[in-house]
């Protein structure tokens, strides 16, 4: 069984429009199967609006490895690096000689983002 929300991760889209068009709480993989070979027209229709810009990123602690999938924000720059809340910053490669290193808290729900960039 697979969840709404792991559904609207392979499929690409909002959880919000995976629950306005009543995809089920669970649902088999066979019932998965038969979405994606048949897609609804909401669905078709959603897939051509696509602007290219992914609903969902992979996000990924550089220390750890911990994971987690996140709906990008608009206001996200490129991060350098991505880190746990917890870790320390001297867990990550110093920047390059000449480099800034900023950070953004907030990125999905315990990572920091790491930008390196020129002063």
């Amino acid at each position: 069984m697979i969840s709404r929300r792991e559904a609207a991760l392979r499929l690409d889209i909002p959880l919000e429009m995976a629950r306005r068009h009543d995809l089920p709480p669970k649902m088999s993989e066979a019932q998965f199967a038969e979405l994606e070979a048949s897609p609804p027209p909401w669905l078709v229709q959603s897939r051509a609006n696509r602007t290219g810009k992914p609903v969902w990123v992979q996000l990924k602690c550089d220390v750890c490895g911990a994971d987690e999938a996140a709906r990008p924000k608009k206001w996200w720059p490129a991060f350098t690096y991505i880190s746990c809340d917890f870790h320390d910053l001297d867990e990550l490669p110093e920047p390059a000689a000449g480099m800034h290193r900023g950070e953004v808290d907030g990125i999905g729900t315990r990572f920091i983002g790491i930008v390196d960039s020129k002063p």
